[in-house]
């Protein structure tokens, strides 16, 4: 008796179905197509934003061709060699965006936003890129998908990329509203720290991605990261940065769906559920440019 297929191969079903779906398959089988499973996706939890992945990834935001990721908000094809011109700017990142269950949730509450994850591990990012394809062909014959524009999960998206080396390169200046940090790798040695995604360099960065009123939300199961994404947006180890942020008000926060969003639909968020874990939530945001001293 032949054995269950590897994970190599059940990868590359998937990738066909999700490449014939891109390409205009058939929209009457949508209905039909089965989501992937996690477990032929599986990675080690943690990547070395440090070492060389051979990515690509864009000279300047001028040069993303965001087509591909959001065809249903395609507003004119140019000359040849340049990107396609968007209907909306990419406006909400889930940076680390894991197995994509931040995305999917986002995506009815958003839908007139692009939203898009970003995510260093290939196979993962593998994943959400197949799940999201599944999940439109599934959703082609909704009625919210004829009556309501574009249609459901047509905006959100998935790119394998290292934002700690190549955030600027995707966005202009202010052209972010919301930042998503959800359970990042707590790198608990102390010579590991300057791979954590939050730090008082990568702060001024978003700082430069999000425009003034935008919002990072962050959450974690560790409360001593929890103490360092605090410390670093807004205290004592924040530096010039802390000009630009300000931590938004408990009441605030039980006002915003996001948090709640983030705090149940994620994988980790799931599993620190199960396991009766603590979750640590601050959300900051950003304030207006200080002025230029006389």
């Amino acid at each position: 008796m032949a054995g269950a297929p590897n994970k190599r191969q059940k990868r590359e079903e998937y990738r066909k179905i999700h490449e014939s779906l891109k390409a205009g398959g058939d929209a009457s089988a949508g209905s039909r197509i089965a989501l992937p499973k996690k477990k032929f996706y599986r990675q080690r939890a943690h990547a070395n934003p440090f070492s060389d992945h051979a990515l690509e990834y864009p000279a300047s935001p001028a040069d993303m061709d965001w087509s591909t990721h959001y065809p249903a908000f395609v507003e004119s094809k140019p000359e040849a060699g340049a990107p396609c011109k968007m209907s909306k700017d990419v406006e909400i990142a889930d940076i680390g965006c894991g197995f994509g269950g931040l995305l999917i949730a986002l995506s009815p509450i958003f839908s007139n936003k692009l939203i898009i994850g970003m995510e260093l591990r290939f196979q993962v990012t593998d994943y959400v890129v197949t799940r999201i394809a599944a999940l439109r062909a599934q959703n082609r014959d909704n009625p919210q998908s004829i009556n309501d524009g574009p249609g459901l999960y047509q905006n959100i998206s998935a790119l394998r990329t290292n934002t700690m080396k190549f955030l600027p390169n995707y966005f202009r200046h202010g052209q972010l509203s919301k930042v998503f940090l959800c359970f990042p790798d707590p790198h608990f040695k102390q010579r590991k720290h300057k791979a954590r995604i939050v730090s008082a360099q990568l702060n001024a960065e978003y700082a430069y991605v999000i425009r003034p009123g935008g919002l990072v939300y962050t959450i974690t199961d560790v409360e001593e990261l929890h103490q360092w994404m605090v410390k670093h947006f807004d205290g004592e180890e924040a530096g010039d940065a802390r000009e630009l942020w300000e931590r938004v008000t408990q009441e605030e926060l039980d006002e915003d769906p996001c948090v709640k969003i983030m705090s149940e639909e994620t994988e980790e968020s799931k599993k620190v559920t199960r396991n009766g874990g603590q979750k640590f939530i601050a959300v900051f945001r950003r304030k207006e440019n200080p002025e230029w001293p006389h």
